[in-house]
Parts: C-alpha cells; structure tokens; sequence
C-alpha cells in the first residue's frame, strides 16, 4: 500500500473545502470525517504590515527634532494609555458622516467609548478605562492596529 495513495482523497478533501470557503465570510472550519480531524481557520480582513524592528529615538543622532518635541513626549508620557484589545481596523467615530467619538482636549469618563475597531465584520467598542483629558490621539483612523497597540493617551484628572 503507497502510502501517498491514503494522503490524496485528504488533500484534496482538504482543498475543496479551502475552495468553498473562499469569498465567504466564515471564519473557521470544524469537520471530522472517519477519526479525522480538519480545521481552517482563515482571517480573510487581514492585512499583513510591516513594523521598524527598532524604534526611532528621539536622541537618536541624525534624527530632526521639532521645537517643543520633547514636551510632548513629557506630556504623552504622563497620559494613560487606553491599547487596543485585539487586532483590526481602527475607527475614531461611530460612521464616516459622524462627529468623532472624542477629540483632543476633550474630557472622557470610565466606561465612555472612545473609539470602535473592526475584527472580522464586527465593530468592537473600545471603552475608556480612565478618566480624564485627552493628551494625544495616537491611533489614525482607518489604519490597522495592533492588539496592545496605543489608541489615545488620557491625562487622569
């Protein structure tokens, strides 16, 4: 018995089953067939991206400085870091006709949303955790983020 000749109906089991997911919007497969088991799982929003694997410093020698950057990054440092829970498309307001949920110097209070980010088709309410002013919007809306990656610096009040 070749033992290729077992693989092959799984194999190709395998990919119709990758064909059939294809343009549709499930996003994980579960099947057993015959003590088999398959699963697909498959993030068809995701985008790849690259990141610096080493981050720009201010003090960093050939790197311009801006007249008054290093008070801000004082004033960034004070704030309180509301991160992104999970990774996905960042968004600063409910629809692209509607005001921003928050602007910079505007007050938010605990449990207030802040901003929404898209995971797989769904919109994710991002809730403050602080309350306080807002020091810095860091996150640039339609841009994809990061799980952990700050969204917006709040100053505690």
């Amino acid at each position: 018995m070749d033992l290729h000749e077992h693989e092959t109906p799984w194999i190709k089991r395998v990919e119709e089953l990758i064909k059939v997911l294809e343009g549709s919007t499930i996003g994980e497969l579960e099947l057993t067939e015959a003590g088999t088991k398959i699963i697909i799982r498959r993030r068809p929003d995701m985008m790849m991206v690259s990141v610096p694997t080493q981050p720009l410093s201010l003090n960093q020698p050939g790197v311009p400085v801006a007249p008054g950057a290093g008070d801000r990054t004082a004033q960034e440092d004070r704030g309180v870091a509301i991160t992104a829970p999970l990774t996905g498309v960042f968004y600063s307001a409910p629809s692209p006709a509607s005001p921003p949920f928050m602007n910079l110097g505007d007050v938010v209070h605990v449990g207030q949303v802040v901003a929404l980010i898209e995971a797989m088709k769904v919109f994710n309410e991002i809730q403050s955790e602080v309350s306080g002013r807002v020091i810095a919007l860091v996150a640039t809306n339609g841009d994809v983020v990061q799980k952990g990656d700050v969204l917006v610096r709040v100053e505690p009040l």
